[in-house]
């Protein structure tokens, strides 16, 4: 194969092949012996190395099991997200990989909420509403849109995770939408609450200083107990796995939830705001 038919530098998708192809190379493998390792064909192989043919979430998850990789932090799956939701902020992608595995979640969120309890309309007019602003491409929107269905089919899978969500006030008040898209959605909330494996919480604006948290905040406890947290700050996230910065904010939340209205009186809040007394 020439390998002046790939530049590197040209797309995150050419960098991908050109990693594949030094991976396979430094263990002494042709395309043939790769594509043995994974599954697919040797055409296959030289298509994706050489950029003519993009890799796809299988593929990513194959090529990491050929090459020892599955469990590192480097992986061609975390690779396959960035190419795949280059708009999203750093750290996002690599915490969504983890999130689809993870055996409890839990969400605190403010003014906006999350994606794994969006209805498909209230996530498209935030996305549309971004892409008026010019700061993502439609074609950007259509895969946060995507890739919000694909967070949530986690919920439903056969061993589904834990999942714990505590939203501030303000992501109910906030009006995102027509009133329809609203009532939808805090109708989902309500549904969202009586899953046998969720617990949802609302955090008053009369909390005051006994919210322990003001920024979003998404901790993972995964299968082998090990903890993982991602938090944004404007204009960048960061996924942590060092227990010293994550032990710290597991205790801030579970003295949120500890301080919050119960989950019947959450959503009997949400009620009260979705028949417009409250």
């Amino acid at each position: 194969m020439n390998v002046k038919e790939l530049n590197p530098d040209s797309s995150p998708q050419a960098a991908f092949g050109a990693r594949l192809r030094k991976a396979r190379e430094d263990r002494g493998w042709k395309q043939e012996d790769l594509a043995k390792h994974t599954g697919y064909s040797s055409t296959h192989i030289s298509a994706v190395e050489t950029g003519r043919k993009m890799p796809t979430l299988r593929f990513a998850r194959r090529a990491d099991i050929a090459f020892g990789i599955a469990d590192t932090a480097d992986t061609f799956e975390r690779e396959w997200r960035e190419i795949k939701h280059g708009s999203l902020l750093e750290g996002f992608p690599e915490y969504v990989g983890h999130e689809g595995r993870a055996a409890e979640i839990r969400l605190y969120e403010v003014g906006v909420i999350p994606g794994l309890l969006q209805t498909p309309e209230y996530a498209t007019a935030l996305v549309e509403s971004t892409v008026k602003r010019g700061v993502i491409s439609p074609e950007q929107g259509a895969e946060r849109i995507a890739l919000i269905a694909e967070r949530q089919a986690s919920l439903i899978r056969t061993s589904p995770p834990l999942v714990f969500v505590v939203l501030d006030e303000s992501c109910l008040r906030r009006p995102i939408g027509n009133r329809s898209v609203m009532e939808a959605q805090l109708a989902r909330l309500a549904e969202f609450a009586e899953l046998p494996n969720t617990v949802l919480q609302v955090a008053p604006f009369s909390m005051g200083v006994r919210r322990t948290l003001s920024l979003p905040l998404y901790l993972l406890t995964m299968s082998d107990r090990s903890l993982m947290l991602y938090a944004e700050a404007a204009p960048r996230g960061h996924l942590e796995r060092e227990s010293t910065f994550v032990l710290p904010m597991l205790t801030a939340y579970h003295q949120l939830q500890a301080e919050a209205p119960s989950q019947a009186a959450s959503v009997a809040m949400i009620s009260r705001i979705r028949k417009g007394t409250s």
